[in-house]
């Protein structure tokens, strides 16, 4: 009995050293891993934490600090170090004569043109320049570009009326992405963007007592408005030393971001709901998500209240047209590949609005598809903007734009008063 058990003892005792060195061979596996792992990130990443340092101005808002280094990453597909110009955009600083005595093209939008993802030298108006300076050298094409994150065609007025009027453009370029829907209404964008719809950081428009809109300036107090604190998670809060903690933070928040629930937005909407202007909104016009705000688009039948927003982005559009015709400049959109083409709701909700005011639409995808590109090529991987390809093609569909409408570049431009 006695030599039974100290043979079920040597068992159990063989059995624990080898879960004790099979634990030993994994801790030590995984310290590897990890040390391995921060090693290679190190070497990786140029730098981990983007800079994107903001300057005020009492017309246009919140815009980026002249003549200031930007550094922007998403920690898996670019690492971007660009010059803000002197007027605070992500372009080169403009050359004011040159710009007024030539066929001048400004393109106007958000972070598709603010691009931050890609250097200065592989932008959409850069590309123009020089694909039409190789194939249309004697229409004397010059472009300038005036973009910013989280903006819509309402906020992005003032960048017009302050810069890009007075050099005398023969053509206007809107650059429409999705968000560009909500983005123009102040609730809407305070809704998903995390603002303030009484304190917004751009000029927004509101509605006066008799139902036209009007502009309104923005507020220099914007960010005093307190919006809501989550903790950190602790992969977020070991992100802030370790540089193989950041990828895998990055990457998570990269996998379905947009289709899940954000703590964040709920939270915010929570707050938002408790305004007395929003609290009485019924809970399904409410997303948890940017998808379902984006599947809300493609419904032959707004909700009444987004039906209601879209009055801001018809207006933001009328004001633009109102501002080319006045300045003998033609005004056309380009949408990017996400909005679709003919036959997508979103694209022909947009184009139709669009229509009716005399406003050319050229979809980036319906040219991408005709030129043999890969679609998926247009946007980075963990990322939806433009990469150089999408830059490109984009330039090339204003390009062709341009050829068959040289009359545009022909035409003399009126008094800017």
């Amino acid at each position: 009995m006695t030599l039974k058990l100290s043979a079920s003892g040597k068992r159990v005792r063989r059995v624990l050293l080898l879960i004790r060195w099979n634990v030993a061979f994994i801790v030590i596996g995984l310290t590897m891993i990890v040390i391995v792992g921060e090693i290679f990130f190190r070497v990786k990443m140029p730098f981990t934490h983007s800079d994107q340092p903001p300057h005020f101005d009492p017309e246009m808002g919140v815009i980026r600090k002249p003549n200031a280094e930007m550094y922007f990453t998403n920690k898996l597909d670019f690492w971007t170090v660009s010059r803000i110009n002197s007027l605070g955009f992500l372009d080169r600083d403009p050359q004011l004569a040159m710009a007024s005595m030539s066929c001048h093209v400004v393109v106007i939008g958000d972070s598709f043109v603010e691009a931050m993802e890609v250097v200065i030298s592989d932008k959409l108006q850069v590309k123009l320049e020089e694909l039409a300076a190789q194939t249309l050298p004697h229409l004397n094409i010059v472009t300038s570009a005036f973009g910013r994150s989280n903006t819509g065609q309402i906020n992005q007025l003032p960048y017009y009326d302050k810069y890009a009027r007075v050099m005398s453009p023969k053509l206007i370029v809107l650059v429409f992405y999705i968000n560009d829907f909500w983005d123009n209404s102040p609730f809407l964008s305070a809704m998903i963007k995390g603002y303030h719809p009484e304190h917004m950081p751009f000029v927004t428009a509101e509605r006066s007592e008799d139902g036209t809109m009007r502009l309104r300036p923005p507020d220099p107090e914007y960010f005093r408005v307190p919006g809501p604190i989550l903790q950190p998670s602790w992969l977020q809060e070991v992100a802030e030393v370790s540089y193989f903690a950041e990828w895998i933070e990055a990457k998570r928040n990269a996998n379905n971001v947009i289709s899940k629930p954000d703590p964040w937005m709920l939270e915010w909407m929570k707050q938002l709901k408790e305004h007395p202007s929003y609290g009485t909104l019924p809970s399904e016009w409410w997303p948890s998500n940017l998808t379902e705000a984006y599947d809300l688009l493609k419904e032959d039948d707004l909700p009444l209240f987004y039906e209601e927003n879209m009055d801001f982005t018809e207006f933001a559009l009328d004001e633009f047209k109102r501002r080319a015709d006045h300045d003998d400049a033609a005004l056309i959109i380009l949408s990017t590949h996400h909005v679709g083409a003919e036959g997508n709701p979103i694209f022909d909700r947009l184009k139709a609005m669009a229509q009716v005011r005399g406003i050319p639409v050229i979809s980036q995808l319906d040219y991408i598809i005709r030129s043999g590109g890969r679609v998926e090529d247009a946007n980075f991987r963990h990322d939806p903007h433009w990469t150089a390809a999408g830059h490109r093609w984009a330039a090339e569909a204003l390009l062709q734009y341009l050829d068959q409408n040289q009359r545009i570049c022909d035409s003399r431009g009126g008094e800017r008063g």
